[in-house]
């Protein structure tokens, strides 16, 4: 199992581990809730090192991605970024990024803990004769999450970059332990979310200088279990857990985000936009609250009186509402928010209402 850099640092502070794609990365740090907390109240630092990264240069670099993906990246100019994903002919997620534009190249984040998959995915469509190279960037950049009402704080002490003007999925490079980095405006969780992105070499320094300038402010580490209960929360769907070869973006409420209906053909784009022509999506993202205190495994299944009508793609206990939080995919008949259903939980049926998205807003 592969570790991060920054896997010592993690013991020191308590990290209980676990797998992720192959890495083993922490889980929690001995209190989630308190993690959780943490980041709705002041800043937060997790280690993402084990996220998909991939690195597209050349001549053909733009011209090539925008062949094949479901985004039109023709607009982007350095500086910025938009999210985008790759489809079977189908129109089902394969996978779900951030496409970012550097001067000379484009960098791809996975958006969620699929590993490789974006990688393998798209190297299949790089044919001989484009001028074109994919490289992947998974264990040599290394990537730092800082969240929070006091994160910009954080990142301006730290690094002394001002990061508060920046618009989602814009960013800026500052140097930092010689190592150029990246400081983009991100969506993780609902507050303000700044990663830091760098070659793997300085992730320990940059790791270090943000605990120890972040202590008075009262940092905290936080692990894949707070992570997941904030970005439920958020109402944002991941790759691997909620957008997967089951799912269509219409399905996902990514219309206007991650999908266009104008740019011309990509794999699957005929079948998103006959969706949209006919109004055919058979099933909806929507958020749901459960009684109780049992949050629902993936793919528990979701009922509306005795007949099955959808299922359960994430779930944790929400800390800020004081119960179980879930994204499912109930067929659309049974989408709209107040609609009453029930969760199969170890084969009891729970008491399951639809509600809008997100949970949690700042205020």
């Amino acid at each position: 199992m592969k570790q991060s850099r920054l896997h010592d640092q993690h013991l020191k502070q308590g990290a209980v581990f676990g797998e992720v794609t192959g890495w083993a990365m922490p889980v929690h740090y001995g209190d989630p809730v308190a993690e959780h907390q943490a980041v709705r109240r002041g800043v937060g630092l997790a280690d993402l090192s084990h996220r998909g990264k991939l690195r597209v240069t050349g001549e053909d670099r733009i011209k090539w991605l925008q062949s094949i993906v479901s985004n039109d990246v023709l607009p982007l100019t350095a500086g910025h970024g938009l999210y985008s994903s790759f489809l079977t002919h189908k129109g089902k997620m394969l996978t779900y990024f951030r496409v970012y534009a550097l001067a000379e190249s484009l960098l791809l984040e996975d958006v969620g803990e699929i590993g490789e998959t974006t990688f393998q995915a798209l190297r299949k469509f790089l044919l001989y004769g484009t001028k074109a190279k994919l490289d992947n960037c998974g264990e040599t950049w290394g990537l730092l999450l800082v969240s929070g009402p006091r994160a910009s704080d954080l990142i301006q002490a730290a690094f002394g970059a001002d990061v508060t003007g920046l618009k989602p999925l814009s960013f800026l490079t500052q140097p930092t332990g010689g190592h150029e980095a990246f400081l983009v405006r991100t969506e993780e969780t609902g507050e303000a979310d700044i990663e830091v992105l760098l070659p793997a070499e300085g992730l320990v320094s940059a790791w270090e200088r943000l605990w120890e300038t972040g202590r008075p402010m009262g940092v905290q580490p936080f692990g894949t279990q707070a992570r997941e209960s904030l970005r439920i929360e958020a109402g944002l769907p991941r790759a691997g857990a909620d957008l997967t070869e089951e799912i269509t973006p219409p399905e996902a409420n990514l219309e206007g985000k991650a999908f266009s209906l104008s740019k011309g053909c990509y794999p699957g784009q005929e079948v998103v936009a006959r969706m949209d022509t006919y109004g055919t999506v058979r099933r909806h993202l929507v958020g749901l609250t459960l009684k109780g205190t049992a949050a629902p495994p993936h793919g528990a299944k979701i009922f509306s009186g005795d007949r099955e009508v959808g299922w359960v793609s994430s779930a944790a206990y929400s800390p800020t509402l004081g119960q179980p939080i879930a994204f499912g995919f109930p067929l659309r008949d049974f989408s709209q928010p107040g609609t009453a259903l029930t969760v199969e939980i170890d084969g009891q049926r729970h008491e399951a209402t639809v509600t809008s998205l997100p949970f949690y807003a700042k205020a």
